[in-house]
Protein backbone atom coordinates (compact mmCIF):
# COMPACT_ATOMS: atom_id res chain seq x y z
CA UNK A 1 0.00 0.00 0.00
CA UNK A 2 1.26 3.49 -0.82
CA UNK A 3 2.44 5.52 2.13
CA UNK A 4 0.28 7.99 4.04
CA UNK A 5 3.27 9.65 5.70
CA UNK A 6 3.33 13.41 5.35
CA UNK A 7 -0.11 13.57 3.75
CA UNK A 8 -2.87 15.32 5.69
CA UNK A 9 -6.50 16.38 5.37
CA UNK A 10 -8.20 19.35 6.99
CA UNK A 11 -11.99 19.58 7.38
CA UNK A 12 -13.03 23.19 8.01
CA UNK A 13 -16.03 23.27 10.35
CA UNK A 14 -15.60 26.41 12.44
CA UNK A 15 -18.28 28.73 11.08
CA UNK A 16 -21.51 29.72 12.81
CA UNK A 17 -23.74 28.86 9.82
CA UNK A 18 -25.65 32.13 10.11
CA UNK A 19 -27.38 31.91 6.72
CA UNK A 20 -28.54 28.43 7.65
CA UNK A 21 -29.85 29.65 11.00
CA UNK A 22 -27.15 28.03 13.13
CA UNK A 23 -26.12 24.45 13.88
CA UNK A 24 -25.68 23.68 10.18
CA UNK A 25 -22.97 21.07 10.52
CA UNK A 26 -24.89 19.04 13.09
CA UNK A 27 -28.13 19.15 11.08
CA UNK A 28 -29.13 15.79 9.62
CA UNK A 29 -28.01 15.03 6.10
CA UNK A 30 -29.28 11.66 4.87
CA UNK A 31 -29.69 10.39 8.41
CA UNK A 32 -26.53 11.66 10.11
CA UNK A 33 -24.93 14.98 11.07
CA UNK A 34 -23.85 16.85 7.95
CA UNK A 35 -20.20 17.22 8.94
CA UNK A 36 -19.75 13.44 9.03
CA UNK A 37 -20.20 13.17 5.26
CA UNK A 38 -17.15 15.35 4.59
CA UNK A 39 -15.26 13.70 7.41
CA UNK A 40 -15.84 10.18 6.09
CA UNK A 41 -14.59 11.22 2.66
CA UNK A 42 -11.49 12.74 4.23
CA UNK A 43 -10.86 9.58 6.27
CA UNK A 44 -11.20 7.49 3.11
CA UNK A 45 -8.21 9.32 1.65
CA UNK A 46 -4.65 8.03 1.89
CA UNK A 47 -3.63 10.44 4.63
CA UNK A 48 -1.70 10.24 7.87
CA UNK A 49 -4.11 12.44 9.80
CA UNK A 50 -7.49 14.14 9.38
CA UNK A 51 -7.89 17.32 11.43
CA UNK A 52 -11.33 18.85 11.93
CA UNK A 53 -11.22 22.57 12.68
CA UNK A 54 -14.10 23.61 14.93
CA UNK A 55 -15.02 26.98 16.36
CA UNK A 56 -18.47 28.50 16.77
CA UNK A 57 -20.18 25.18 17.56
CA UNK A 58 -17.20 23.36 19.05
CA UNK A 59 -19.02 21.53 21.90
CA UNK A 60 -21.82 20.27 19.62
CA UNK A 61 -19.35 19.16 16.98
CA UNK A 62 -17.17 17.44 19.54
CA UNK A 63 -20.18 15.35 20.55
CA UNK A 64 -20.61 14.29 16.91
CA UNK A 65 -16.91 13.66 16.32
CA UNK A 66 -16.70 11.47 19.41
CA UNK A 67 -18.80 8.88 17.56
CA UNK A 68 -15.98 8.29 15.05
CA UNK A 69 -13.42 5.69 16.09
CA UNK A 70 -10.35 6.35 13.97
CA UNK A 71 -6.93 7.09 15.47
CA UNK A 72 -6.14 9.44 12.57
CA UNK A 73 -8.90 11.87 13.61
CA UNK A 74 -7.68 15.02 15.34
CA UNK A 75 -9.44 18.21 16.43
CA UNK A 76 -8.32 21.79 16.71
CA UNK A 77 -10.41 24.78 17.79
CA UNK A 78 -10.13 28.07 15.90
CA UNK A 79 -10.85 30.37 18.80
CA UNK A 80 -10.81 33.39 16.49
CA UNK A 81 -13.35 31.76 14.15
CA UNK A 82 -15.47 34.95 14.17
CA UNK A 83 -12.77 36.66 12.08
CA UNK A 84 -13.82 34.64 9.03
CA UNK A 85 -12.79 31.69 6.89
CA UNK A 86 -9.11 32.57 7.10
CA UNK A 87 -9.15 31.84 10.84
CA UNK A 88 -10.14 28.22 10.16
CA UNK A 89 -7.40 27.81 7.60
CA UNK A 90 -4.80 29.35 9.88
CA UNK A 91 -5.73 27.09 12.79
CA UNK A 92 -5.79 23.98 10.65
CA UNK A 93 -2.51 24.58 8.84
CA UNK A 94 -0.76 25.71 12.03
CA UNK A 95 -1.76 22.43 13.70
CA UNK A 96 0.01 20.30 11.08
CA UNK A 97 3.22 18.58 12.17
CA UNK A 98 6.55 19.96 10.98
CA UNK A 99 7.07 17.00 8.65
CA UNK A 100 3.78 17.50 6.79
CA UNK A 101 4.41 17.45 3.05
CA UNK A 102 0.94 18.34 1.80
CA UNK A 103 -2.62 18.90 2.92
CA UNK A 104 -5.99 18.62 1.21
CA UNK A 105 -8.71 20.97 2.44
CA UNK A 106 -12.35 19.94 2.72
CA UNK A 107 -15.28 22.17 3.67
CA UNK A 108 -17.55 20.66 6.30
CA UNK A 109 -20.73 21.68 4.47
CA UNK A 110 -19.85 19.88 1.21
CA UNK A 111 -21.17 16.34 1.74
CA UNK A 112 -20.86 14.88 -1.75
CA UNK A 113 -17.19 15.17 -2.64
CA UNK A 114 -16.32 11.95 -4.50
CA UNK A 115 -13.88 9.62 -2.78
CA UNK A 116 -10.56 9.43 -4.56
CA UNK A 117 -10.29 13.09 -5.50
CA UNK A 118 -8.27 13.92 -2.39
CA UNK A 119 -5.70 11.28 -3.29
CA UNK A 120 -5.38 12.62 -6.82
CA UNK A 121 -4.84 16.13 -5.50
CA UNK A 122 -2.23 15.02 -2.98
CA UNK A 123 -0.49 12.92 -5.63
CA UNK A 124 -0.19 16.04 -7.80
CA UNK A 125 1.32 17.95 -4.89
CA UNK A 126 3.69 15.08 -4.15
CA UNK A 127 4.72 15.23 -7.79
CA UNK A 128 5.97 18.78 -7.42
CA UNK A 129 2.97 21.08 -7.85
CA UNK A 130 2.70 23.81 -5.17
CA UNK A 131 -1.05 23.25 -5.13
CA UNK A 132 -3.75 21.27 -6.89
CA UNK A 133 -7.42 22.00 -7.42
CA UNK A 134 -10.49 20.30 -8.79
CA UNK A 135 -11.52 21.76 -12.14
CA UNK A 136 -15.23 21.48 -12.96
CA UNK A 137 -16.77 22.47 -16.32
CA UNK A 138 -19.46 24.31 -14.34
CA UNK A 139 -17.23 26.58 -12.27
CA UNK A 140 -15.25 26.75 -9.01
CA UNK A 141 -14.94 23.43 -7.20
CA UNK A 142 -13.48 21.71 -4.15
CA UNK A 143 -11.41 20.30 -2.55
CA UNK A 144 -7.97 21.86 -2.98
CA UNK A 145 -4.55 20.70 -1.85
CA UNK A 146 -1.31 22.46 -1.04
CA UNK A 147 2.33 21.53 -0.70
CA UNK A 148 4.12 22.52 2.49
CA UNK A 149 5.81 25.39 0.65
CA UNK A 150 2.42 27.11 0.41
CA UNK A 151 1.57 26.76 4.10
CA UNK A 152 3.05 30.17 5.05
CA UNK A 153 0.74 31.85 2.53
CA UNK A 154 -2.26 30.08 4.06
CA UNK A 155 -1.44 31.07 7.64
CA UNK A 156 -1.00 34.67 6.48
CA UNK A 157 -4.60 34.93 5.24
CA UNK A 158 -7.01 37.25 7.03
CA UNK A 159 -10.77 37.81 7.19
CA UNK A 160 -12.91 35.98 4.65
CA UNK A 161 -10.03 35.30 2.29
CA UNK A 162 -9.96 31.57 1.71
CA UNK A 163 -7.60 29.17 -0.02
CA UNK A 164 -8.81 30.31 -3.43
CA UNK A 165 -6.82 33.53 -3.14
CA UNK A 166 -3.63 31.51 -2.72
CA UNK A 167 -4.63 29.27 -5.65
CA UNK A 168 -5.20 32.36 -7.81
CA UNK A 169 -1.82 33.81 -6.88
CA UNK A 170 -0.06 30.60 -7.92
CA UNK A 171 -1.65 30.76 -11.36
CA UNK A 172 -0.58 28.16 -13.90
CA UNK A 173 1.63 26.37 -11.38
CA UNK A 174 -1.52 24.85 -9.85
CA UNK A 175 -2.22 21.31 -11.04
CA UNK A 176 -5.82 20.80 -12.24
CA UNK A 177 -7.74 17.60 -11.54
CA UNK A 178 -10.79 17.42 -13.77
CA UNK A 179 -14.15 16.27 -12.40
CA UNK A 180 -17.68 16.67 -13.72
CA UNK A 181 -19.23 15.34 -10.50
CA UNK A 182 -21.90 17.71 -9.23
CA UNK A 183 -20.72 17.12 -5.65
CA UNK A 184 -17.53 19.11 -6.19
CA UNK A 185 -19.67 22.27 -6.32
CA UNK A 186 -22.58 21.44 -4.02
CA UNK A 187 -22.67 22.88 -0.53
CA UNK A 188 -25.40 23.05 2.10
CA UNK A 189 -26.16 26.73 2.52
CA UNK A 190 -29.82 26.78 3.61
CA UNK A 191 -32.03 24.22 5.39
CA UNK A 192 -33.78 23.49 2.10
CA UNK A 193 -30.51 22.15 0.71
CA UNK A 194 -30.69 19.22 3.13
CA UNK A 195 -33.67 17.86 1.23
CA UNK A 196 -32.68 18.82 -2.28
CA UNK A 197 -33.39 16.26 -4.99
CA UNK A 198 -30.47 17.43 -7.10
CA UNK A 199 -27.04 18.77 -6.30
CA UNK A 200 -26.91 20.97 -9.40
CA UNK A 201 -27.52 24.27 -7.64
CA UNK A 202 -27.40 27.50 -9.62
CA UNK A 203 -24.29 29.65 -9.26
Amino acid sequence: MMTRAGRHALVLAAGAGRRFGGNKLTALWRGEPLVLAALRTALAARVERVTVVTGARAPALESVLSTIDDPRLQRVVARDWHEGLAASLRAGVASLPSDAQGAVIFLGDMPLIPEGLADQLLDAVAGGAPAARVRSPKGPAHPVAFAAAAFPDLVALEGERGARSVIDALGDAVAPIDSDAAGVRFDVDLPSDLDTATVDKPT
